[in-house]
Protein backbone atom coordinates (compact mmCIF):
# COMPACT_ATOMS: atom_id res chain seq x y z
CA UNK A 1 0.00 0.00 0.00
CA UNK A 2 1.85 3.30 -1.13
CA UNK A 3 0.29 6.91 0.14
CA UNK A 4 1.56 9.80 -1.46
CA UNK A 5 1.18 13.61 -0.26
CA UNK A 6 1.76 15.71 -3.60
CA UNK A 7 2.64 19.65 -3.23
CA UNK A 8 2.15 21.54 -6.86
CA UNK A 9 4.24 24.66 -7.76
CA UNK A 10 1.16 25.44 -9.91
CA UNK A 11 -1.79 27.88 -8.85
CA UNK A 12 -5.02 25.93 -8.63
CA UNK A 13 -7.28 27.82 -10.94
CA UNK A 14 -10.94 27.03 -9.32
CA UNK A 15 -10.54 24.72 -6.59
CA UNK A 16 -10.70 25.18 -2.76
CA UNK A 17 -10.07 22.12 -1.59
CA UNK A 18 -7.98 19.42 -2.06
CA UNK A 19 -9.18 16.69 -3.84
CA UNK A 20 -7.93 12.93 -2.71
CA UNK A 21 -7.35 10.49 -5.43
CA UNK A 22 -7.34 6.69 -5.31
CA UNK A 23 -5.25 4.72 -7.97
CA UNK A 24 -6.23 0.76 -7.85
CA UNK A 25 -4.11 -0.84 -9.79
CA UNK A 26 -1.59 -3.68 -9.86
CA UNK A 27 0.68 -2.28 -12.77
CA UNK A 28 2.79 -0.60 -10.70
CA UNK A 29 4.97 1.29 -12.96
CA UNK A 30 1.52 2.40 -14.65
CA UNK A 31 0.37 3.70 -11.31
CA UNK A 32 3.69 5.71 -10.40
CA UNK A 33 3.29 7.70 -13.88
CA UNK A 34 -0.25 8.37 -13.32
CA UNK A 35 0.91 9.51 -9.43
CA UNK A 36 3.79 11.84 -11.01
CA UNK A 37 0.78 13.37 -13.37
CA UNK A 38 -1.33 14.22 -10.79
CA UNK A 39 1.47 15.72 -8.73
CA UNK A 40 1.43 18.65 -11.29
CA UNK A 41 -2.39 19.07 -10.54
CA UNK A 42 -1.72 19.20 -6.36
CA UNK A 43 -3.89 16.10 -5.82
CA UNK A 44 -3.48 13.85 -2.96
CA UNK A 45 -2.95 10.48 -3.87
CA UNK A 46 -2.76 6.94 -2.73
CA UNK A 47 -2.17 3.74 -4.45
CA UNK A 48 -3.12 0.46 -3.67
CA UNK A 49 -2.59 -3.05 -5.66
CA UNK A 50 -5.14 -5.13 -4.74
CA UNK A 51 -9.35 -5.22 -3.58
CA UNK A 52 -8.40 -6.03 0.11
CA UNK A 53 -5.84 -2.71 0.72
CA UNK A 54 -8.59 -1.23 -1.99
CA UNK A 55 -11.32 -1.26 1.36
CA UNK A 56 -8.93 -1.32 4.00
CA UNK A 57 -7.18 1.81 2.84
CA UNK A 58 -10.99 4.20 3.16
CA UNK A 59 -10.11 4.10 7.14
CA UNK A 60 -7.11 6.25 7.08
CA UNK A 61 -7.88 7.95 3.67
CA UNK A 62 -11.40 8.64 1.78
CA UNK A 63 -10.76 9.46 -1.71
CA UNK A 64 -13.31 11.58 -3.29
CA UNK A 65 -12.01 10.37 -6.75
CA UNK A 66 -11.13 6.51 -7.72
CA UNK A 67 -9.17 5.37 -10.66
CA UNK A 68 -9.99 1.34 -10.68
CA UNK A 69 -8.92 -1.13 -12.78
CA UNK A 70 -10.60 -4.06 -13.28
CA UNK A 71 -8.75 -6.85 -13.03
CA UNK A 72 -7.00 -7.29 -9.63
CA UNK A 73 -4.92 -9.76 -8.11
CA UNK A 74 -7.22 -10.93 -5.53
CA UNK A 75 -10.58 -10.04 -7.18
CA UNK A 76 -12.64 -8.01 -9.79
CA UNK A 77 -12.33 -4.16 -9.35
CA UNK A 78 -16.29 -3.80 -10.34
CA UNK A 79 -17.24 -5.24 -7.04
CA UNK A 80 -15.81 -2.16 -5.79
CA UNK A 81 -17.74 0.21 -7.20
CA UNK A 82 -20.92 0.31 -4.98
CA UNK A 83 -18.87 0.28 -2.23
CA UNK A 84 -17.01 3.65 -2.89
CA UNK A 85 -19.77 5.13 -4.67
CA UNK A 86 -21.43 4.30 -1.11
CA UNK A 87 -18.65 5.94 0.08
CA UNK A 88 -19.60 9.30 -1.97
CA UNK A 89 -16.68 8.57 -4.39
CA UNK A 90 -16.92 8.99 -8.15
CA UNK A 91 -15.36 6.46 -9.81
CA UNK A 92 -13.75 5.86 -13.15
CA UNK A 93 -13.21 2.42 -14.14
CA UNK A 94 -9.60 1.30 -16.46
CA UNK A 95 -10.31 -1.74 -18.59
CA UNK A 96 -8.83 -3.86 -20.92
CA UNK A 97 -9.10 -4.43 -24.64
CA UNK A 98 -12.51 -6.92 -25.00
CA UNK A 99 -14.09 -5.97 -21.76
CA UNK A 100 -17.29 -4.09 -22.93
CA UNK A 101 -19.09 -5.96 -20.81
CA UNK A 102 -17.30 -4.77 -17.80
CA UNK A 103 -17.54 -1.34 -19.09
CA UNK A 104 -21.47 -1.30 -19.28
CA UNK A 105 -21.85 -2.71 -15.95
CA UNK A 106 -19.70 -0.79 -14.59
CA UNK A 107 -21.41 2.28 -15.82
CA UNK A 108 -24.73 0.66 -14.30
CA UNK A 109 -23.33 0.34 -10.80
CA UNK A 110 -22.48 4.00 -10.86
CA UNK A 111 -18.85 4.74 -12.43
CA UNK A 112 -18.74 7.87 -14.74
CA UNK A 113 -16.58 7.47 -17.19
CA UNK A 114 -14.33 4.34 -18.72
CA UNK A 115 -10.84 4.01 -20.03
CA UNK A 116 -9.33 1.61 -22.26
CA UNK A 117 -6.07 0.16 -22.07
CA UNK A 118 -3.71 1.06 -22.96
CA UNK A 119 -4.22 4.21 -21.58
CA UNK A 120 -2.67 7.85 -22.28
CA UNK A 121 -1.99 9.96 -19.21
CA UNK A 122 -3.25 12.91 -21.06
CA UNK A 123 -6.65 11.30 -21.08
CA UNK A 124 -6.59 9.76 -18.27
CA UNK A 125 -6.00 13.19 -16.59
CA UNK A 126 -8.86 14.37 -18.55
CA UNK A 127 -11.32 11.68 -17.04
CA UNK A 128 -9.91 12.75 -13.83
CA UNK A 129 -10.72 16.47 -14.24
CA UNK A 130 -14.37 15.27 -15.39
CA UNK A 131 -14.43 12.84 -12.35
CA UNK A 132 -13.59 16.42 -9.85
CA UNK A 133 -16.37 18.39 -12.06
CA UNK A 134 -18.99 15.69 -10.97
CA UNK A 135 -17.79 15.40 -6.94
CA UNK A 136 -18.08 19.10 -7.28
CA UNK A 137 -21.61 19.42 -8.09
CA UNK A 138 -22.39 16.27 -5.76
CA UNK A 139 -21.04 18.47 -2.70
CA UNK A 140 -22.94 21.81 -4.29
CA UNK A 141 -19.69 23.30 -5.14
CA UNK A 142 -19.81 26.04 -7.78
CA UNK A 143 -16.37 25.12 -9.31
CA UNK A 144 -18.23 22.43 -12.43
CA UNK A 145 -17.97 25.09 -14.80
CA UNK A 146 -14.74 26.38 -14.27
CA UNK A 147 -13.15 23.09 -14.48
CA UNK A 148 -14.76 22.00 -17.65
CA UNK A 149 -13.17 24.77 -18.84
CA UNK A 150 -9.96 23.86 -17.71
CA UNK A 151 -10.56 19.85 -19.11
CA UNK A 152 -11.22 21.32 -22.55
CA UNK A 153 -8.48 23.61 -22.99
CA UNK A 154 -6.57 20.23 -22.21
CA UNK A 155 -7.69 17.95 -24.94
CA UNK A 156 -6.87 20.83 -27.97
CA UNK A 157 -5.08 19.37 -30.36
CA UNK A 158 -1.67 20.30 -30.82
CA UNK A 159 -1.10 21.59 -33.91
CA UNK A 160 -0.50 25.25 -35.81
CA UNK A 161 -1.01 24.47 -39.82
CA UNK A 162 -3.92 25.38 -41.47
CA UNK A 163 -5.40 21.74 -42.03
CA UNK A 164 -5.52 21.36 -38.12
CA UNK A 165 -6.31 25.34 -37.52
CA UNK A 166 -9.63 24.58 -39.73
CA UNK A 167 -10.55 21.59 -38.04
CA UNK A 168 -10.68 23.32 -34.36
CA UNK A 169 -12.53 25.89 -35.98
CA UNK A 170 -14.71 23.29 -37.53
CA UNK A 171 -15.16 21.54 -34.16
CA UNK A 172 -15.75 24.97 -32.06
CA UNK A 173 -19.04 25.38 -34.81
CA UNK A 174 -20.23 22.06 -33.73
CA UNK A 175 -20.64 22.30 -30.56
CA UNK A 176 -22.06 25.70 -30.66
CA UNK A 177 -25.05 24.31 -32.70
CA UNK A 178 -25.28 20.81 -30.97
CA UNK A 179 -25.60 23.23 -27.77
CA UNK A 180 -28.53 25.04 -29.35
CA UNK A 181 -30.29 21.86 -30.21
CA UNK A 182 -32.62 20.01 -28.28
CA UNK A 183 -31.81 17.20 -30.41
CA UNK A 184 -27.56 16.53 -30.80
CA UNK A 185 -27.47 16.06 -34.49
CA UNK A 186 -25.17 13.35 -35.46
CA UNK A 187 -21.71 13.65 -36.40
CA UNK A 188 -19.25 11.98 -38.65
CA UNK A 189 -15.72 12.04 -38.89
CA UNK A 190 -13.77 10.21 -41.66
CA UNK A 191 -9.97 10.26 -41.98
CA UNK A 192 -7.11 7.87 -42.59
CA UNK A 193 -6.07 5.37 -39.59
CA UNK A 194 -4.14 7.71 -36.98
CA UNK A 195 -5.11 10.93 -37.60
CA UNK A 196 -6.98 11.43 -34.66
CA UNK A 197 -10.46 11.08 -34.82
CA UNK A 198 -11.08 9.79 -31.60
CA UNK A 199 -9.45 12.27 -29.99
CA UNK A 200 -11.91 14.77 -32.09
CA UNK A 201 -14.83 12.76 -30.95
CA UNK A 202 -13.64 13.52 -27.61
CA UNK A 203 -13.12 17.37 -27.80
CA UNK A 204 -16.85 17.63 -29.40
CA UNK A 205 -17.92 16.01 -26.22
CA UNK A 206 -15.95 18.42 -24.02
CA UNK A 207 -16.93 21.33 -25.73
CA UNK A 208 -20.71 20.46 -25.54
CA UNK A 209 -23.18 21.10 -22.73
CA UNK A 210 -23.15 17.88 -20.66
CA UNK A 211 -19.66 17.37 -21.07
CA UNK A 212 -19.56 16.02 -17.33
CA UNK A 213 -21.67 12.93 -18.42
CA UNK A 214 -20.50 9.51 -19.88
CA UNK A 215 -18.37 9.28 -22.85
CA UNK A 216 -18.79 5.48 -24.13
CA UNK A 217 -16.28 4.96 -26.82
CA UNK A 218 -17.31 1.66 -29.00
CA UNK A 219 -14.78 0.10 -31.54
CA UNK A 220 -16.91 -1.68 -33.57
CA UNK A 221 -14.49 -3.16 -35.45
CA UNK A 222 -13.46 -5.45 -32.28
CA UNK A 223 -16.63 -6.43 -30.76
CA UNK A 224 -17.80 -9.91 -31.05
CA UNK A 225 -19.77 -10.67 -33.57
CA UNK A 226 -21.96 -12.97 -31.80
CA UNK A 227 -22.65 -10.30 -29.00
CA UNK A 228 -22.20 -6.94 -30.74
CA UNK A 229 -26.37 -6.41 -30.59
CA UNK A 230 -26.59 -7.35 -27.17
CA UNK A 231 -23.66 -4.85 -26.45
CA UNK A 232 -25.08 -2.08 -28.28
CA UNK A 233 -28.92 -2.86 -27.41
CA UNK A 234 -28.73 -4.70 -24.23
CA UNK A 235 -30.98 -7.45 -23.74
CA UNK A 236 -33.33 -8.82 -21.11
CA UNK A 237 -33.36 -12.23 -18.51
CA UNK A 238 -33.80 -15.21 -20.64
CA UNK A 239 -33.65 -13.73 -23.89
CA UNK A 240 -31.13 -15.83 -25.17
CA UNK A 241 -29.28 -18.73 -24.09
CA UNK A 242 -26.56 -17.22 -21.18
CA UNK A 243 -28.99 -13.80 -20.31
CA UNK A 244 -29.03 -14.42 -16.93
CA UNK A 245 -30.17 -10.88 -16.24
CA UNK A 246 -30.85 -7.34 -17.12
CA UNK A 247 -28.75 -5.61 -18.90
CA UNK A 248 -28.45 -2.44 -20.82
CA UNK A 249 -26.58 -1.55 -24.22
CA UNK A 250 -24.02 0.79 -24.32
CA UNK A 251 -26.53 2.92 -25.93
CA UNK A 252 -28.53 3.07 -22.81
CA UNK A 253 -25.18 3.12 -20.73
CA UNK A 254 -24.29 6.91 -22.37
CA UNK A 255 -27.28 8.18 -20.72
CA UNK A 256 -27.25 11.86 -21.86
CA UNK A 257 -23.75 12.16 -22.60
CA UNK A 258 -22.16 11.00 -25.89
CA UNK A 259 -21.86 7.14 -27.66
CA UNK A 260 -18.48 7.28 -29.77
CA UNK A 261 -19.34 4.14 -32.63
CA UNK A 262 -15.37 4.07 -34.09
CA UNK A 263 -14.84 2.48 -36.93
CA UNK A 264 -18.97 1.92 -37.55
CA UNK A 265 -18.10 0.61 -41.53
CA UNK A 266 -17.17 -2.22 -39.85
CA UNK A 267 -21.23 -2.81 -38.21
CA UNK A 268 -22.56 -5.69 -39.76
CA UNK A 269 -25.84 -4.90 -42.11
CA UNK A 270 -28.48 -6.43 -39.85
CA UNK A 271 -27.75 -4.00 -37.01
CA UNK A 272 -27.55 -0.94 -39.39
CA UNK A 273 -31.08 -1.05 -39.57
CA UNK A 274 -31.42 -1.27 -36.19
CA UNK A 275 -28.98 1.58 -35.27
CA UNK A 276 -31.21 3.71 -37.92
CA UNK A 277 -34.12 3.17 -35.97
CA UNK A 278 -32.72 4.55 -32.49
CA UNK A 279 -31.17 7.33 -34.43
CA UNK A 280 -34.58 8.12 -36.12
CA UNK A 281 -37.12 7.67 -33.47
CA UNK A 282 -34.34 8.56 -30.62
CA UNK A 283 -36.05 5.36 -29.08
CA UNK A 284 -34.43 1.52 -28.28
CA UNK A 285 -35.37 -1.62 -26.90
CA UNK A 286 -33.75 -4.11 -25.57
CA UNK A 287 -33.37 -7.65 -26.72
CA UNK A 288 -36.43 -9.58 -25.35
CA UNK A 289 -38.21 -6.91 -24.30
CA UNK A 290 -41.54 -5.24 -25.07
CA UNK A 291 -40.68 -1.79 -23.89
CA UNK A 292 -38.80 1.10 -25.46
CA UNK A 293 -36.92 3.33 -23.42
CA UNK A 294 -35.74 6.72 -24.53
CA UNK A 295 -32.18 7.75 -25.93
CA UNK A 296 -30.89 10.79 -24.72
CA UNK A 297 -27.16 10.52 -26.23
CA UNK A 298 -24.87 12.42 -28.77
CA UNK A 299 -23.86 10.32 -31.40
CA UNK A 300 -20.72 11.04 -32.86
CA UNK A 301 -19.39 7.95 -36.05
CA UNK A 302 -15.71 7.74 -37.24
CA UNK A 303 -14.64 5.82 -40.18
CA UNK A 304 -11.61 5.18 -41.93
CA UNK A 305 -13.43 4.12 -45.17
CA UNK A 306 -15.59 5.76 -47.48
CA UNK A 307 -19.12 4.95 -46.81
CA UNK A 308 -20.45 6.66 -49.32
CA UNK A 309 -18.58 4.43 -52.03
CA UNK A 310 -19.79 1.12 -49.67
CA UNK A 311 -23.43 2.72 -49.83
CA UNK A 312 -23.35 2.62 -53.44
CA UNK A 313 -21.66 -0.61 -53.47
CA UNK A 314 -24.34 -2.07 -50.73
CA UNK A 315 -21.95 -3.09 -48.42
CA UNK A 316 -23.56 0.10 -45.70
CA UNK A 317 -27.22 1.36 -45.39
CA UNK A 318 -27.46 4.37 -47.89
CA UNK A 319 -30.75 6.02 -45.34
CA UNK A 320 -27.94 5.52 -42.45
CA UNK A 321 -24.97 6.80 -44.21
CA UNK A 322 -27.16 10.17 -44.97
CA UNK A 323 -28.42 9.80 -41.23
CA UNK A 324 -25.01 10.11 -39.28
CA UNK A 325 -23.07 12.56 -42.06
CA UNK A 326 -25.08 15.37 -40.71
CA UNK A 327 -22.26 17.22 -39.74
CA UNK A 328 -18.70 15.87 -41.07
CA UNK A 329 -15.10 16.51 -40.26
CA UNK A 330 -12.39 15.06 -42.25
CA UNK A 331 -9.24 14.79 -39.74
CA UNK A 332 -6.08 15.69 -42.41
CA UNK A 333 -3.54 13.17 -42.92
CA UNK A 334 -0.24 14.18 -41.34
CA UNK A 335 1.45 14.12 -44.83
CA UNK A 336 -0.85 17.36 -44.90
CA UNK A 337 0.24 18.94 -41.92
CA UNK A 338 4.02 18.50 -42.09
CA UNK A 339 4.55 21.88 -40.49
CA UNK A 340 3.32 20.61 -37.05
CA UNK A 341 5.92 17.27 -37.46
CA UNK A 342 8.16 18.91 -35.12
CA UNK A 343 5.48 20.13 -32.53
CA UNK A 344 4.12 16.59 -32.12
CA UNK A 345 7.70 14.66 -32.36
CA UNK A 346 9.00 17.12 -29.69
CA UNK A 347 5.65 16.96 -27.52
CA UNK A 348 5.72 12.78 -27.64
CA UNK A 349 8.66 12.99 -26.52
CA UNK A 350 8.42 14.83 -23.90
CA UNK A 351 5.40 12.58 -22.69
CA UNK A 352 7.16 9.90 -22.80
CA UNK A 353 10.53 11.29 -20.91
CA UNK A 354 7.96 12.03 -17.88
CA UNK A 355 6.26 8.86 -17.95
CA UNK A 356 9.67 6.90 -17.76
CA UNK A 357 11.69 9.47 -15.56
CA UNK A 358 14.07 10.12 -18.55
CA UNK A 359 15.95 13.42 -19.05
CA UNK A 360 14.33 15.70 -21.37
CA UNK A 361 15.34 14.68 -24.72
CA UNK A 362 16.66 17.19 -27.83
CA UNK A 363 16.66 15.75 -31.42
CA UNK A 364 19.46 16.05 -33.55
CA UNK A 365 19.11 18.53 -36.79
CA UNK A 366 19.99 15.05 -38.75
CA UNK A 367 16.95 13.22 -36.80
CA UNK A 368 15.10 16.37 -36.87
CA UNK A 369 15.78 16.23 -41.54
CA UNK A 370 14.53 12.46 -41.02
CA UNK A 371 11.28 13.50 -39.52
CA UNK A 372 10.45 15.88 -41.44
CA UNK A 373 11.55 13.66 -44.94
CA UNK A 374 9.63 10.72 -43.74
CA UNK A 375 5.72 10.08 -45.33
CA UNK A 376 4.23 8.67 -42.34
CA UNK A 377 1.62 6.52 -43.50
CA UNK A 378 0.48 5.72 -40.00
CA UNK A 379 -0.03 9.56 -39.62
CA UNK A 380 -0.04 10.53 -35.90
CA UNK A 381 -0.52 7.26 -34.26
CA UNK A 382 2.85 5.76 -36.09
CA UNK A 383 4.87 8.92 -34.99
CA UNK A 384 3.47 8.44 -31.46
CA UNK A 385 4.58 5.06 -31.07
CA UNK A 386 8.16 5.58 -33.02
CA UNK A 387 9.26 8.67 -30.97
CA UNK A 388 8.45 6.94 -28.19
CA UNK A 389 10.54 3.88 -29.15
CA UNK A 390 13.20 6.37 -29.70
CA UNK A 391 13.42 8.26 -26.86
CA UNK A 392 13.35 4.71 -24.77
CA UNK A 393 16.13 3.70 -26.56
CA UNK A 394 18.09 6.76 -26.42
CA UNK A 395 17.38 6.44 -22.52
CA UNK A 396 19.71 8.28 -19.99
CA UNK A 397 21.72 10.64 -22.87
CA UNK A 398 18.65 12.16 -23.70
CA UNK A 399 19.91 12.93 -27.39
CA UNK A 400 17.50 11.06 -30.18
CA UNK A 401 20.04 10.77 -33.09
CA UNK A 402 18.97 9.50 -36.44
CA UNK A 403 20.11 5.92 -35.37
CA UNK A 404 17.28 6.33 -32.58
CA UNK A 405 14.36 6.78 -35.06
CA UNK A 406 15.67 4.14 -37.48
CA UNK A 407 13.25 4.77 -40.13
CA UNK A 408 13.65 2.12 -42.59
CA UNK A 409 13.24 2.32 -46.27
CA UNK A 410 10.48 -0.07 -45.80
CA UNK A 411 8.06 1.42 -43.66
CA UNK A 412 6.61 0.26 -40.59
CA UNK A 413 3.41 -0.94 -39.29
CA UNK A 414 2.13 0.89 -36.03
CA UNK A 415 1.83 -2.92 -34.78
CA UNK A 416 5.46 -3.45 -35.41
CA UNK A 417 6.41 -0.08 -33.36
CA UNK A 418 4.51 -1.48 -30.58
CA UNK A 419 6.56 -4.52 -30.35
CA UNK A 420 9.55 -2.39 -31.26
CA UNK A 421 8.75 -0.26 -28.28
CA UNK A 422 7.98 -2.92 -25.63
CA UNK A 423 11.09 -4.48 -26.43
CA UNK A 424 12.89 -1.12 -25.82
CA UNK A 425 11.58 -1.01 -22.47
CA UNK A 426 11.95 -4.24 -21.56
CA UNK A 427 15.79 -4.48 -21.87
CA UNK A 428 15.99 -0.92 -20.16
CA UNK A 429 14.33 -2.66 -17.33
CA UNK A 430 16.52 -5.46 -17.13
CA UNK A 431 19.52 -3.43 -17.91
CA UNK A 432 18.84 -1.09 -14.85
CA UNK A 433 17.79 -4.45 -12.75
CA UNK A 434 21.45 -6.14 -13.74
CA UNK A 435 19.71 -8.47 -15.80
CA UNK A 436 17.40 -9.51 -12.76
CA UNK A 437 14.08 -10.85 -14.67
CA UNK A 438 12.12 -10.68 -11.38
CA UNK A 439 12.92 -6.99 -10.25
CA UNK A 440 13.04 -5.97 -13.74
CA UNK A 441 9.17 -7.61 -13.63
CA UNK A 442 8.44 -5.35 -10.58
CA UNK A 443 9.88 -2.48 -12.05
CA UNK A 444 7.87 -2.49 -15.17
CA UNK A 445 4.68 -3.98 -12.65
CA UNK A 446 4.05 -7.23 -14.31
CA UNK A 447 4.68 -10.87 -13.04
CA UNK A 448 7.66 -12.89 -13.73
CA UNK A 449 5.88 -15.21 -15.96
CA UNK A 450 4.36 -12.41 -18.07
CA UNK A 451 8.27 -11.38 -18.20
CA UNK A 452 9.35 -14.74 -19.29
CA UNK A 453 7.02 -14.60 -22.22
CA UNK A 454 7.47 -11.17 -23.89
CA UNK A 455 11.01 -12.26 -22.99
CA UNK A 456 10.52 -15.44 -25.50
CA UNK A 457 8.38 -13.31 -27.97
CA UNK A 458 11.46 -10.97 -28.15
CA UNK A 459 13.78 -13.40 -28.50
CA UNK A 460 15.43 -11.13 -25.71
CA UNK A 461 18.15 -13.34 -23.79
CA UNK A 462 20.37 -12.80 -21.03
CA UNK A 463 23.42 -14.51 -18.87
Amino acid sequence: MRLANFVSDEKSTSIKQQFKILIVEDEVLFARAVMRRLQKANYECAHVENVEDARNIVKQFSPDIVLLDMRLPDGNGIDLIPFFVGKSATVTVMTAHGEISDAVNAMKLGAIDYLKKPIDLEELFLSVKKAEATALQNNSLDYSRQRNVHAIEGAEMLGESHAIQSIKAQITRISQIVANDSIPPTVLINGETGTGKDVAARLIHLSCHGNDKPFLHVDCASLPAELIESELFGHEKGAFTGATDNRPGLIEAAEDGTLFLDEIGELPLALQAKLLNVLERRMVRRIGSTKERPVLARFIAATNRDLHEMSLQGGFRQDLYYRLNVMSLVMPPLRERLGDLVLLAEHFASQTSRRYGLPKPVFTPEALDKVRKYSWPGNVRELKHLISRAVLLCGELGRVTEGDLALPGAQLSSSSLLGETEKALMLRALSNAKNNVSKAARELGISRMAMRYRMEKHNIQID
